[in-house]
């Protein structure tokens, strides 16, 4: 389960829309708004991404995609 607050924060404070981001990630605004509201998983590599594009520490992902 991924922590949908704080990947939303992410975004906006990179000042990125959803929208943006999914198309980083070469995926859908649909699945990317799936996956944030836990309704289907991240991939490893999609995880990895979202990180990179978002500026999230390395340290953090862990809390963030892989919250309980």
């Amino acid at each position: 389960m991924v922590n949908s607050n704080a990947i939303k924060s992410y975004i906006v404070k990179n000042g990125f829309t959803q929208e943006e981001v999914a198309k980083k990630l070469c995926i859908s605004y649909q699945s990317l708004n799936l996956k944030i509201n836990n309704k289907v998983e991240f991939s490893v590599y999609e995880a990895y991404k979202m990180c990179e594009i978002l500026n999230i520490p390395c340290e953090e992902m862990k809390s963030i995609f892989f919250a309980k």
